[in-house]
């Protein structure tokens, strides 16, 4: 079977992956001239299981229109007439009445376990290194009301297989001593078998062994602005990011993906910094701020921001982060780091979306992977694959 995958972030690369292992001869195609120089160039770091709660509650409904007006929200919905921003709203409205939370995050949760271990035989059959670290993840809390909040979850993610230790301040200064004002935090829980790397190096080292093993060929600089420029092709996997909307419309399919942009800083560490950066990958709940270690650098990504389709880089929301570690880690300094953003194809019940075009029995999507494209993809991937072999 001959198949295009339109898209060389974490999806493509990982839908090419399996395809080629099942014996597919696979074409990648991307805008740009590298693979991953989009939502997989700088995120956060985290495979994040523990991160898997979706969004569709009251109370963030609540806060996006306290904070429409404020510029430093950790969720920032930019007021603007845009249809699109709209329909999105509204469903995402219509998902969270209908009480689908739950359901979803257990769902999630599930796709991310199978996706730690989908990287783990990957990452030892192709031998891949891109500043991986098995840091585990801790979320802490400096605030009562979502403190009580993550205890309340304890009993979802047990019960669905991902550890959620709570923890005192006291247990959160011996798991990360780095962290300032540990007396301000009131407890935190701990997911050791979470984990943390570089997805564009990950992204470029399973880009050079598709290439080089299983013959993948790739074509860069090259946009596809409809799908039946590859007719020649037995299927198709839309693959793009925010970028399939488009694709998905000429078809007549519908695919309710908004982006939603999120925000990164990478900070180079002098040797001061190495010492007092922390070691543990940290979730800060309230400030939606996340943090990975990549060998001597520091990565400081969050927010979300509902701004339509738009890459600039606004200083007034990468301040917080750098105010974040001026607060936390005051030890480290910021003097040397780099910025960057990105737009996260956010759906509206925060799952993504892996099947068929109802209009071309040859065209799959795999996309809306939201916040959590690295640490779903290989599941995704893999189920999409086992969908495409099935249709043979």
């Amino acid at each position: 079977m001959n198949v295009a995958v339109i898209g060389a972030g974490i999806a493509g690369l990982t839908s090419a992956y399996f395809l080629a292992r099942e014996g597919c001869t696979v074409t990648v195609f991307d805008e740009e001239a590298y693979p991953a120089m989009k939502t997989s160039y700088a995120n956060g770091g985290q495979v994040s299981v523990s991160n898997s709660e979706t969004w569709n509650t009251w109370s963030n409904v609540i806060k996006g229109a306290m904070w429409m007006f404020k510029k430093d929200a950790p969720l920032l919905i930019r007021p603007s007439l845009d249809w699109d921003k709209a329909k999105w709203l509204a469903r995402f409205l219509y998902h969270t009445a209908s009480n689908v939370k739950d359901r979803n995050t257990a769902e999630t949760i599930g796709l991310g376990i199978e996706s730690r271990q989908l990287y783990a035989e990957i990452i030892q059959r192709e031998r891949l290194e891109f500043d991986q670290s098995p840091s585990g993840i801790l979320h802490f809390y400096k605030d009562q009301k979502y403190f009580e909040h993550a205890k309340s979850m304890q009993s979802m993610y047990e019960s669905n297989g991902c550890e959620w230790k709570i923890l005192t301040p006291t247990q959160i200064k011996k798991i990360e001593p780095n962290m300032r004002y540990v007396n301000d935090i009131v407890g935190g829980t701990w997911t050791e078998a979470d984990w943390t790397g570089d997805i564009h190096k990950f992204c470029v080292a399973l880009s050079n062994v598709l290439s080089r093993k299983y013959h993948v060929a790739f074509i860069y600089n090259t946009q596809i602005t409809d799908v039946n420029e590859l007719d020649s092709f037995d299927r198709i996997v839309v693959a793009n990011g925010v970028g399939s909307v488009a694709l998905s419309n000429k078809l007549g399919d519908y695919n309710p993906i908004y982006p939603v942009k999120g925000y990164s800083i990478t900070v180079n560490l002098d040797n001061a910094g190495v010492k007092f950066a922390p070691n543990r990958s940290l979730l800060d709940d309230r400030a939606k701020i996340v943090t990975a270690r990549l060998g001597d650098r520091f990565r400081v990504a969050g927010t979300a921001e509902l701004a339509g389709v738009n890459y600039d880089i606004r200083r007034d929301r990468i301040e917080p982060l750098l105010n974040w570690v001026h607060t936390n880690f005051p030890k480290v300094s910021t003097r040397d780091y780099s910025q960057w953003a990105c737009l996260r194809p956010m759906t509206p019940n925060m799952m993504p979306i892996i099947g068929q075009s109802k209009n071309n029995k040859n065209v799959f999507y795999h996309v809306g992977h939201g916040h959590l494209g690295w640490t779903l993809s290989p599941a995704t991937a893999n189920n999409l694959t086992k969908l495409i072999k099935g249709q043979q």
